[in-house]
Formats: structure tokens, C-alpha cells, sequence
């Protein structure tokens, strides 16, 4: 006994005492683990840190220098169409409408008889004028040869100077009588003939707004209320009124000063199912002053409509030239990009970089969108794989081409 503890004192003998064994034996092996795992990271970092790092392949994009023409500049406007003429038919004459010539909406031509009204009371008035101017004219006649049957016996001292001014006032009242006959005969042919009313000019007739049988009144001044009995606008040609803004106006002076008389006052114009510029006009008319409320002034043009497409109270696109044909680059209107309150296009520089570029617009001409400024004649203007672009980024580039379509368009 001892001996042992002897021994124990000197370190030269192990105890292990009963239930510390197995917890001996799993701190051993919870260490092991730990000293695998730091090893297997280390090993894993230090790999990752030596294995080569490869960089993403560049994108491939389309580029194209912009594509040159020769276009005038445009200005771009929304306009209404208006008739020509327009005008309400009113009878002159009051009655009972008898007939209606036409069917609402129909093309009627000058001189066509449109409406008829009762012309019995205007008959009867035209016989009692009649009448009344033959009565005149047998006075007139009786007192000529009274005035030459006085004269003539004046003239041998068997009548007097007073009989013959007698006959002679008699005979300036009789002309007098007839003359006003001749009046009532004019104003009963008047009325007689403004029963029958007729298209005072080629165009569409709107809806028919009285029906047979209905009493019209009618004035020759419309000093009283008369019946309207439909309208009629001419078709062809037709107006064309838009607005144009202080600043279109000022560029449309400029541009027009600059090119004196080298430009006419052609617009090409396109209908609301239309998307190319297949019509033609001329402008015709811009108002004397700016409108205060708006700050537009008001223009018109003249146009053909032989087909009658264009119809009043009908919008249209319309585009007024402003300058001559001069060099303009174009580009696809894909290709530009909005960039907060301006425009950028995207361009391939050195070492194929992509290069933003800020430019100025102008209208679309031939599918494509107008450069005014920003771009020149040798940049390369990605035109396909814009959004695989990135400012600043390297681009794989490849040759594409840029189309101009119908110059209508």
C-alpha cells in the first residue's frame, strides 16, 4: 500500500477511477473532428486562392455608323378637318313642306332640288301681281294717248296748256301703277320660286330636321325665327386647322426667313388609320396673333379630298416642311435611350467600350428617329444588344446595317 502510493506521488503510476474513462474518450474524439475540419478549410482556401479566375465572356452587339440622307426638316402637329362650307338651309317662304328630295347623307350637287313647299298661296298671290301690272299697263296706255290727244289740240289752239299737264300727271301716275306692279309681279315670282329649295353648292347633306307635312316658317332676312330644315358642308377640297406652339411658330419664321423663297408651302398629311404621310396640302392661312390662354396660333391648310375620305370634325397627323433638304443622320428609334430629361445612344469607343452619347432629336423620317445633334458621320452606334450594353463595359461588336423605309413614313 505504500509502495503504490509511492509511486502515485512519483507520476509513475496511472489510476483512472471508475465512470471518467468514456468522457476522456470523447473529448479525444470531439478534437480530432475539430482538427480535421480546419484543415480541410485551410486546404479549401488556399486551393481557391491559387485555381485561375475566369472572366465572363463580352456580349455581342450590332453596330452601324448612323445613316445619312438628305431630308428638310419637319414640324409635327395634330389636326382637325372643317368644311370649306358650311350653311343651314332655312326656307325664305312659310308653308307646308310637301316634298324631301334626297336621303339623309347624301353627295347632292349644286342647283339639286332639296325640299318643296305648298306653293298654292304664292300662286294665287303671283295671278292677283299679275293681274294688277296688266290693269297698270291699260291705264298707262289710256293716259299716253289721252297726254298726245291733248298736245295735239293745244297745238291748234283748241285745247290748253292745263289740260295738257292734266294728261301728263295722269299718265306719270299710270307709269307709276306700273312700276308697282311690276314690283308685286317680281315679289310674287320671289316667293314662288323659293318654294323650291335647292343645294346652293356641292357637298353632304346631313339629316332631314322636318317632315312632310309640317308647317315651316319661313323669312326672307331672318328678321323672325325660321325653321331649319337640314345642313350641307362642302367635302372637297376641305380645311385642315392645327396649332402651332410659340416655339414651333418662331422655328417655322426662322427656318422660312433663312430659306426665302426655296420652299412652298406643301404639308403632307396622314389620315387617323393611317401610319405613312400619303395626302398632300397647302398651307393657306395663319392667324394675326398668338392666342393669350394657349400660347398657340392657329393655321390651316387646303386640301384635295376627290375620294372623300376626310371628313369634318376628323383628326389627322400633319407635317409642314420647314427647310430645305439638307444632310441628316438617322438612327433606329430603338437605339435611343431616355435619360431622365434628355436622350442618350450608346456607341462602341476604344478597346470596344460602350460610350454613351447625349443627343438632340428630331422626328421620325423613314422608320428611323432624326439626329439633330450629339453624333457624327464615323460613330459606331450599337443598333441590336442594346440591353446587354452597359456604359463603361467591353462589348464583343459585329457589323449590322440600318434601314430607311418609305420616307412617307
Amino acid at each position: 500500500m505504500n509502495d503504490n502510493l509511492n509511486e502515485l506521488e512519483a507520476g509513475t503510476i496511472s489510476v483512472q477511477r471508475p465512470g471518467k474513462r468514456n468522457g476522456k474518450m470523447w473529448v479525444a474524439s470531439g478534437a480530432a473532428v475539430v482538427a480535421v475540419a480546419v484543415a480541410s478549410a485551410v486546404a479549401m482556401h488556399w486551393g481557391a486562392k491559387s485555381a485561375p479566375v475566369v472572366a465572363p465572356a463580352a456580349p455581342p452587339v450590332a453596330i452601324s455608323a448612323p445613316l445619312q440622307r438628305n431630308l428638310d426638316t419637319r414640324l409635327g402637329f395634330l389636326g382637325q378637318f372643317s368644311a370649306v362650307q358650311k350653311v343651314e338651309l332655312r326656307a325664305q317662304v312659310g308653308g307646308t313642306l310637301t316634298a324631301i328630295h334626297f336621303k339623309d347623307g347624301d353627295i347632292v350637287h349644286k342647283g339639286d332640288l332639296l325640299f318643296e313647299i305648298d306653293t298654292v298661296p304664292y300662286q294665287i298671290k303671283m295671278s292677283q301681281a299679275t293681274a294688277l301690272l296688266e290693269s297698270a299697263n291699260a291705264r298707262l296706255d289710256l293716259a299716253t294717248r289721252e297726254l298726245a290727244r291733248a298736245q295735239m289740240l293745244k297745238s291748234t289752239d283748241a285745247g290748253t296748256a292745263e289740260n295738257v299737264e292734266q294728261r301728263n300727271a295722269e299718265r306719270l301716275a299710270a307709269q307709276a301703277a306700273v312700276d308697282d306692279a311690276k314690283a308685286q309681279v317680281r315679289d310674287a315670282r320671289f316667293d314662288l320660286d323659293h318654294c323650291q329649295i335647292t343645294a346652293p353648292f356641292t357637298g353632304r347633306i346631313g339629316t332631314h330636321l322636318v317632315s312632310i307635312g309640317n308647317l315651316v316658317a319661313g323669312s326672307r332676312a331672318a328678321s323672325s325665327p325660321t325653321t331649319l330644315l337640314t345642313t350641307l358642308v362642302s367635302l372637297d377640297p376641305i380645311y385642315l386647322d392645327f396649332d402651332m406652339s410659340e416655339g414651333d411658330y418662331m422655328t417655322f419664321l426662322r427656318e422660312r426667313e433663312k430659306q426665302k423663297d426655296q420652299l412652298t408651302d406643301k404639308v403632307n398629311i396622314s389620315l387617323a388609320d393611317e401610319s405613312t404621310f400619303t395626302h398632300a396640302g397647302t398651307l393657306n392661312f395663319i392667324d394675326n396673333a398668338l392666342d393669350r390662354s394657349s400660347g398657340t396660333i392657329h393655321a390651316r391648310a387646303i386640301v384635295p379630298n376627290p375620294n372623300l375620305f376626310m371628313t369634318p370634325g376628323g383628326f389627322a397627323r400633319v407635317q409642314l416642311a420647314v427647310s430645305v433638304p439638307h444632310p441628316t443622320l438617322l438612327v433606329p428609334d430603338a437605339a435611343v435611350l431616355p435619360d431622365q430629361s434628355d436622350h442618350i445612344v450608346l456607341t462602341v469607343g476604344p478597346n470596344d467600350a460602350v460610350t454613351p452619347k447625349r443627343v438632340q432629336l428630331g422626328d421620325i423620317r423613314g422608320g428611323l428617329r432624326v439626329i439633330q445633334s450629339g453624333l457624327t458621320p464615323t460613330d459606331k452606334v450599337i443598333i441590336d444588344g442594346i440591353p446587354y450594353a452597359q456604359p463603361g463595359s467591353k462589348v464583343s461588336p459585329h457589323a449590322g446595317s440600318i434601314q430607311f423605309g418609305s420616307d412617307q413614313g
